[in-house]
């Protein structure tokens, strides 16, 4: 029999003399592409494992940069403090991050949209830091551009990805009015942000406040990007225990509301329609990606981006690829374009 997870996550802790090496490790359900994630009992402390680096990472800069996000993000009380990190190891190719446990429940949806934004108000109120304190994080000169190359990035599994005439018409007009956006467009102010802040990545503590606990991906640019994958459709039905599909109401009242709370708010008031599309164009053509690359075998070794659908468990997998051809087919493209016209013109 092989080396178990929990096997394997023991020998690391012990390596490294972690006060918490003998503690009872607890597998939890396994419900994300990037980490399994076991809880130390009666620590308060999840050590989160990765299986693989979604920024196409290195090892150990994959977890300097994950700590750099949660150590960062900790700052606005609404993100697990980050108690330790377990370097990559014979046992742990990846290594590992040891977070602050958060006792809660999974967001609802609509009744915990007004935390979820404060949550997210919270982290893009943060002063912006000295340029030369944000490395590791992403701190790019032009924030839009950046995005825009991303998603034309993963626009080249589109064809491969064979999606219906409709659905490949109405990404491409809008990734078209994206590079417009970027050739002409002044840009707005940026900050920290989570850049994967959809509902299925809170908890909600008993006290009503939202946490966000994913924080792989954060950097400094636009926040109503996070705004945006917070309410979009793509997001607010990605996850099982969270899924809920907003009435344009609900999420003009949480953009309102968003912009009511995050200091400096109107500095992007004029920037949450182009700016949804955006976030919109970056899921749906990481959604093309995913379906061709998932088919693939798991890759060797502890570096760099891997989604093989080999590195989870059939589950969700089977519920990812369901999701996945949802979004992609022409009922749920043309579901969310729809929302992005009468939003912009309700702004």
């Amino acid at each position: 029999m092989g080396v178990t997870l929990v096997d394997a996550l023991r020998s690391a802790l012990r390596e490294a003399r972690s006060p918490w090496a003998d503690a009872a490790i607890e597998p939890l359900p396994d419900s994300g592409l990037a980490h399994a994630h076991l809880r130390l009992a009666g620590s308060g402390v999840l050590a989160r494992v990765p299986k693989q680096s979604q920024m196409d990472l290195p090892a150990q800069a994959n977890l300097d940069y994950q700590a750099a996000c949660f150590t960062s993000a900790a700052v606005s009380g609404h993100a697990p403090h980050l108690h330790g990190v377990l370097p990559p190891s014979a046992a742990l190719p990846r290594g590992a991050l040891l977070v602050e446990e958060i006792v809660g429940r999974t967001a609802r949806l609509p009744l915990d949209l007004p935390a979820l934004v404060d949550a997210l108000a919270a982290m893009h109120s943060l002063p912006l830091p000295e340029v030369a304190w944000r490395a590791p994080l992403l701190d790019p000169p032009d924030p839009l551009a950046l995005l825009r190359d991303e998603i034309e990035a993963q626009a080249v599994f589109l064809d491969a990805a064979l999606l219906d005439v409709r659905a490949r018409r109405a990404i491409d007009e809008r990734r078209a009015a994206l590079a417009t956006l970027c050739a002409c467009a002044p840009r707005p102010p940026k900050r920290l942000i989570a850049f994967d802040a959809h509902p299925g990545n809170f908890i909600v503590r008993a006290d009503g406040r939202a946490v966000l606990v994913d924080l792989e991906k954060a950097r400094y640019s636009l926040p109503p990007l996070d705004l945006a994958h917070a309410t979009l459709y793509t997001s607010t039905t990605w996850d099982i225990a969270s899924a809920a599909a907003l009435s344009h109401g609900e999420v003009a009242a949480a953009q309102q509301r968003w912009l009511a709370r995050c200091a400096g708010g109107e500095a992007w008031r004029g920037w949450l329609a182009p700016l949804r599309s955006a976030m919109w164009l970056w899921s749906i053509t990481w959604c093309a990606k995913w379906r061709v690359l998932s088919a693939g075998t798991a890759r060797a070794g502890g570096d760099g981006e891997d989604w093989s659908g080999e590195r989870s468990e059939a589950v969700l997998v089977e519920h990812v690829r369901e999701r996945v051809d949802h979004y992609l087919s022409a009922q749920g493209v043309l579901r969310v374009v729809d929302e992005l016209e009468a939003l912009a013109g309700a702004a």
